[in-house]
């Protein structure tokens, strides 16, 4: 019998950096657009695990030199019934929000940006410096890919 695990098929092309940010999704992409010289587009389907929590994810294939770039949210809020009795036959139904995260490794994340790379390596330091220019990125770093137990969940 063989067992084949992720990483006897899948090798990490891509380089990840976290941002810290209490920005929308859509201006957060219009930050990087304008900052970086991207063009990302929000993809018609957003990351959907099973209808339990959905991601907004934003994409822009850069052909000309070979990279594809993603924006995915790291944070899914959705309003829940509370699971607790009120002890009323017909009283409301008290409602809770949850909080989900893409990787539970890094909670208090708010995007990643994964940038895949088929020819060349990836200027990490300059991006950095981009990222960090923008006043309303909190902070920004490169993920250590090492880090992450459930690497299926960047495969977009």
């Amino acid at each position: 019998m063989h067992k084949l695990l992720m990483d006897d098929f899948y090798d990490a092309t891509y380089t990840l950096f976290a941002v810290h940010c209490r920005l929308e999704d859509y201006r957060l992409a219009y930050l990087l657009n304008r900052h970086l010289d991207l063009k990302l587009k929000r993809k018609p389907q957003d990351l959907d695990f099973n209808y339990f929590s959905t991601y907004p994810i934003y994409e822009w294939d850069n052909a000309q030199e070979y990279m594809t770039w993603n924006l995915v949210s790291n944070v899914c809020k959705k309003e829940e019934a509370s699971l607790y009795s009120t002890g009323v036959l017909f009283g409301e139904e008290d409602r809770t929000i949850k909080t989900y995260n893409l990787i539970s490794e890094f909670k208090r994340v708010d995007f990643f940006i994964k940038i895949s790379s088929e020819a060349k390596a990836v200027n990490e330091k300059l991006i950095l410096n981009k990222l960090q220019a923008i006043p309303q990125i909190i902070t920004s770093y490169e993920v250590d890919l090492a880090s992450i137990k459930h690497k299926e969940y960047l495969i977009f």
